[in-house]
This record gives structure tokens, C-alpha cells and sequence, in this order.
């Protein structure tokens, strides 16, 4: 224990804060990408992200459409097999708009009268952000209704590691290294663990969302752009096989998949095994504890991969080992 302690003091004394400005940003997740910064352990990065579109803060055009990603960052000591843990410190929207779809996307609800709807025309809508106020809102005039108004949620849709064997995923898909997983619940005070394909982890992030609905039904949040500031951690030798989330109330596994069952089973399974491992349980008593206490959200079922998140509550747990 005292080891422990007295690692963790040495890491805090040597770790720096980054103020790091994008100039660079990929639509795709690969290790082919040159790091634009490399940190360790218990460092700090502040950031900004650019939205789904390739907008900055100002309204400038920076990159082109489709989740442009910034990083990748590489984690000095990060080694194939290892576990990178993100914690999500601050998201904040930074620009007084964002954007969405108007329109339920074809397969989230029943075909027929999505049809109907859809013949009349499509429009990207226009979202008011209030930061001081923290709500997100539109007033009747492209639509027929009362005025929408809602809280700030700002979360990250894409955050992910270099995929295995060398792969190049589009920006617009998620899988086991994270990717565009789309869940609301990667906001600020989460932590996030990945697994680990490449040297240096090269973790990407983007994808700024002011808000999203469970989902992500209309095939985009509330996009724009935000300020983001994250710390890293790695736990060597420790393999995981889909992301994993912790916040005050919860651990969480995010499985992705085309078919939903399968990305169902993936978080299942993962939710199965972090139990066994790190909470005293064999597979019966951890399936037992499932049965009963387990809950899911579907974060997207939008992309090319939908992504299903099983969570435990920690009140159901006792402490991890």
C-alpha cells in the first residue's frame, strides 16, 4: 500500500497540463495517424473539439463532415494489452448554436408513417444554446408546437482508441475500441476505460454534443462544438474487451453491434465478466446479481454499429478489489 501511495504521489508531482489547440482531424480511427501530442500518465489535456460538421467555435470550417476527430494522442507506457483510463474532467459548450435532423431517422420508428412524414422537406433545425442559463432551446416557426427547451448535457459521441490489426474505421462507427458509441453518459465525472490495439493507446475524441435523447433517433444530437478537458491513466496488463464507464452511480459496459442483440450480448458479457473479476463474484452469483439488478440504455441506434449500455448501480456492489 505504501508503494502504491507513494507511485501515485510521484505521478502527481511529474504530471503537466497541455493546453493543446487542434490544427489537425481525422475522420478515420487508425493507428497510421501521426500523434499530435504525446502525454503520460496523470497528465491533463485542455482542449476543444469541432462539431459533427467541421465547425469550430468561431463558425469557421475546420474539417471535413463526419465526426472529425482530434488527437490522436499518444500515452507514453501505453502497450498493447493494457487498459487506458480516460476521466471526462470538463465539457462545456463554447458557441451560442447547434444543430440537429428534424426528422426521426427511417428505422426508429414504424416505416409507414415515416414515409408520409418524410415526403414533406428535411431540415437541418437550429438549436439555441443558453450557457448561462444551461438549456438548449427552439421557438415555434420551422416547427408546429410549443417552444422546446432543455437542459445542457454535453457529452462526447466519439471517443476511442486505434483499432486492432492495423484497421481504419470511420468516424461514423463504433466497435470494441469505442469509436462513435453515442451515449449521453460520457459527459464530465465519467471515466472511461479502453483497450489497448496500439503503442501509445492514440486516443481520438470529438463528436461535441450539447444534448442527446437516448438513441440518438434522429441520427444527431444537439451537435456542436465544445471546450474539453480529460486526464489519463494506464493499468498495465489489465485486458478489457469493450469499453468501460464508472460514474458516481455506476459501472457500465458499452457493446456495439449491427444486430442489437449481439451489441446487447457484448455488454452482457463484459458487464459479466468485470463483475467476476474485480467484485468477488463467480459466474452464478454475478448472474444471479444481473438477473435483478441489472439495468440497460440504448445509447444509438443510428450508426453502423448500435450501441447498448449494461449498468450495475455501486450501491448493489461493495468495494472493487
Amino acid at each position: 500500500m505504501r508503494l502504491l501511495l507513494l507511485t501515485a504521489l510521484a505521478v502527481t508531482c511529474f504530471a503537466e497540463t497541455h493546453r493543446f489547440q487542434p490544427t489537425v482531424f481525422h475522420n478515420t480511427f487508425s493507428g497510421a495517424h501521426e500523434p499530435v501530442l504525446r502525454i503520460k500518465p496523470g497528465d491533463h489535456v485542455i482542449t476543444s473539439t469541432i462539431d459533427a460538421r467541421g465547425v469550430d467555435s468561431a463558425g469557421v470550417q475546420r474539417g471535413r463532415a463526419g465526426n472529425p476527430e482530434i488527437g490522436p494522442f499518444f500515452i507514453e507506457g501505453a502497450e498493447v494489452g493494457d487498459t487506458l483510463v480516460v476521466h471526462l474532467l470538463r465539457l462545456e459548450t463554447n458557441r451560442a448554436t447547434g444543430w440537429s435532423a428534424s426528422l426521426l431517422a427511417p428505422y426508429t420508428a414504424d416505416p409507414a408513417f415515416l414515409r408520409y412524414e418524410a415526403s414533406r422537406e428535411a431540415r437541418t433545425a437550429t438549436w439555441q444554446i443558453d450557457k448561462q442559463k444551461g438549456i438548449a432551446y427552439m421557438d415555434p416557426g420551422e416547427f408546429k408546437g410549443p417552444r422546446i427547451e432543455l437542459p445542457l448535457r454535453p457529452m462526447l459521441g466519439c471517443i476511442g482508441t486505434a483499432p486492432a490489426n492495423k484497421a481504419a474505421v470511420p468516424t461514423s462507427t463504433p466497435d470494441n475500441f469505442g469509436g462513435n458509441m453515442d451515449y449521453n453518459g460520457m459527459g464530465a465525472g465519467a471515466t472511461l476505460m479502453l483497450p489497448v490495439f496500439e503503442t501509445g493507446a492514440l486516443l481520438f475524441l470529438g463528436d461535441g454534443h450539447a444534448r442527446q435523447g437516448d438513441g440518438e433517433v434522429l441520427g444527431s444530437a444537439i451537435e456542436t462544438s465544445l471546450d474539453v478537458e480529460f486526464s489519463v491513466e494506464v493499468v498495465k496488463g489489465k485486458k478489457i474487451n469493450w469499453p468501460r464507464l464508472e460514474n458516481q452511480d455506476f459501472i457500465m459496459v458499452l457493446g456495439s453491434s449491427r444486430a442489437l442483440n449481439e451489441a446487447l450480448q457484448h455488454a452482457t458479457t463484459e458487464l459479466l465478466r468485470w463483475l467476476m473479476e474485480s467484485y468477488g463474484f463467480d459466474e452464478r452469483g454475478a448472474s444471479l446479481l444481473m438477473g435483478q439488478g441489472m439495468e440497460y440504455e440504448i445509447a444509438n441506434v443510428v450508426d453502423p454499429g448500435f450501441t447498448i449500455v449494461a449498468k450495475m448501480r455501486k450501491r448493489y456492489l461493495g468495494p472493487a478489489r
